[in-house]
Order: structure tokens, then sequence, then C-alpha cells
């Protein structure tokens, strides 16, 4: 492994609030490495000897559409009893499956920035959102701007041609978000700014097609003013309230609320193809480059993102001053 990316989870992690935690697995959901030895059952091992991979972040999840197949239900790696990989370690052994080449135009941050956040931002956006409603020529509304999956989504969208707009309490994270592409933003803090938001769409294009929120609360009751008829709401996560209300409003508007979380072995290759044609580059925050005890540069990077500092990602980069096997 040479870098590693850490996601709110680890910070929920090291809090205790995730079942099955255990300290015989790493930490780290997200990685990059270079393969430096193949097991005996590796098909081709001269197909992957030296090439840098990123990791899969889960496995119990193939292809279908609907959900994970194995009755396990989805692992995710890093941390716990479930799934005993993890990502901020030295070496690795894993399924020659649950390996892609990592795009070349990507440094190591970017792309140990990429796996899980990618994955999360691709189901939401195209999976759930569907084609019509996040390609070209839609209107798309992405929530709290400045996070990882947030600002993969505003990649993706852009990339596909939509017109992206963007909510944040922070005036310099929506001016960093029209720089990646974005069209413009509003900060929700501010009273009536869904009606300044309409304001900003183009002629013609009255209301948003899609709202990718990651934030829960009262994202239904907003959207039910922002949607077309029949718009969706794709939901990543609740970081505001584990509850919301589905209003009648939105029910007489046929709005659809789908949920989405991280998603399938097909759907990573999908995103991570994508990245590659387009040649797209995750955001990061920033970058400590160190070994893996030290402690104090790993908890500065947790302490940006228990403030919220972050604009993207942050990372470890730890595995090229080693001269030789920790083994």
């Amino acid at each position: 492994m040479t870098a590693a990316s850490l996601n709110h989870r680890d910070v929920f992690l090291r809090q205790h609030l995730y079942p099955g935690i255990t300290f015989d697995v790493p930490m780290g959901a997200d990685g990059v490495g270079t393969v430096v030895g193949a097991g005996p059952n590796v098909s081709d091992p001269q197909r992957w000897q030296g090439k840098r991979v990123i990791l899969n972040p889960g496995v119990g999840w193939k292809d279908s559409p609907d959900g994970p197949e194995d009755p396990q239900g989805y692992r995710i790696m890093g941390g716990t009893k479930v799934y005993n990989k993890g990502t901020l370690q030295d070496y690795v052994a894993i399924e020659e499956s649950e390996v892609e080449e990592a795009p070349e135009h990507l440094s190591d941050a970017e792309a140990a920035a990429l796996p899980l956040t990618g994955l999360t931002a691709w189901r939401a956006l195209i999976s759930k959102a569907g084609e019509r409603n996040s390609g070209k020529g839609a209107a798309v509304l992405i929530t709290g701007i400045g996070g990882g999956v947030a600002l993969m989504a505003l990649r993706f969208a852009v990339a596909r041609g939509a017109d992206v707009y963007v909510t944040s309490s922070s005036e310099e994270k929506i001016k960093k978000a029209v720089e990646l592409g974005a069209k413009s933003g509003v900060n929700y803090k501010e009273q009536g700014w869904e009606k300044k938001l309409l304001g900003m769409l183009p002629s013609g294009k009255g209301t948003f097609d899609a709202v990718i929120d990651g934030a829960g609360g009262d994202t239904v009751e907003k959207g039910a003013k922002l949607l077309k008829a029949g718009g969706v709401i794709s939901i990543y996560g609740m970081t505001v309230a584990p509850k919301m209300p589905f209003l009648m409003q939105a029910v007489l508007k046929n709005i659809d609320v789908r949920g989405s979380t991280m998603g399938s072995r097909k759907e990573f290759k999908d995103m991570v193809d994508f990245v590659k044609a387009n040649k797209i580059h995750p955001v990061v925050s920033r970058v400590v480059q160190s070994e893996l005890d030290d402690l104090t540069s790993l908890d500065s990077l947790f302490e940006d993102m228990k403030q919220g500092k972050q604009f993207g990602k942050l990372v470890i980069e730890f595995g090229k001053s080693s001269s030789g096997s920790k083994l």
C-alpha cells in the first residue's frame, strides 16, 4: 500500500459507533498500492505484477441493481470483524477480483481518494437519479458541497453534461465548486434560498430534475419546492438528522425519494472506467506524508474531518519511504 484516505466512517469507528469493531483489522476503506506478488490461484500472475491498483471498498454485492446478493449483506473494508481487510497497513492480501487498475492520470493521493466516495456518488447520481435526470441538459442540485461524495457527484454530473448547482454554509466552498464546473450555488442558511436557487436556472428550465443529498433533515420539504413533477431525491446519508418527513406536497408532485449506499462490484468497475475515460480527478483537500505509526499526523487529518474543514478528501501517503518489507 502507498496511500489511503479517510472517510467519516473512520471517525465513527474511533468513537465506537459501529458494530463489530475490532483491533485486529486495520482501519481504512480507501487505498491504492502496487502488486508485489500473486497467489497460486491467480489466473494470470503477470497480468498484475507491478501494477498500481485500487481496492474495491466492500464485498457481498456483485451486480444486482437492487442491493447486495450475499445473505450476510454488504461488508465494508476496515476496522470491523465483518471484513478482515483494511487500507491503513503496509501490505494487504486481497482477492484478484476485488482490485481495479488505478487510472494512470491520477496521483497516488487522488487514486486513494477515489474508491468509496466515487462508488457512493456513482450509485446515487447514475443508478438512483437515473440517466434522464443526471445526464446532458439535466439540472442537478448537490447539497452540502465539500464532502468527498458530493464533490465526486459534482465531477461526474459535470462530465455528463448536466447543469449542476450546489448548497453550502460556506461561500468559499461554493466558489470552489463553481471553479470545478458548478453553475452556481447558494448558502442554505439564507432565508428563502430555494427561491434564489430556482432563479439561477437557465431560461426555459423552471425546476430541478434531481437532488443528490447527504444531509437528510428537511430535504423532502425543500425538494418538493425545487423539483419537477416526478423528480428524484437521491439520499446517500443523513448527517443533519436520522429522520426526514415525507410530505403530502411531495406525494402530489410524484417525487421519488431513493435511498442509496455504496454500490455493487459492477458499479465500481463502471465508475473507474468512467474516471479513466473522462480523466476525472478526485478533489484532495490535504495530504500528509508520513509513516503509519505517526499518530500525530493521522490525528491532524481526523481533526480536519471532525471540524468540517476539508474540501475534498484527506489522504495519508505512507508507502514510498520504506526501504524493505516490514512483515
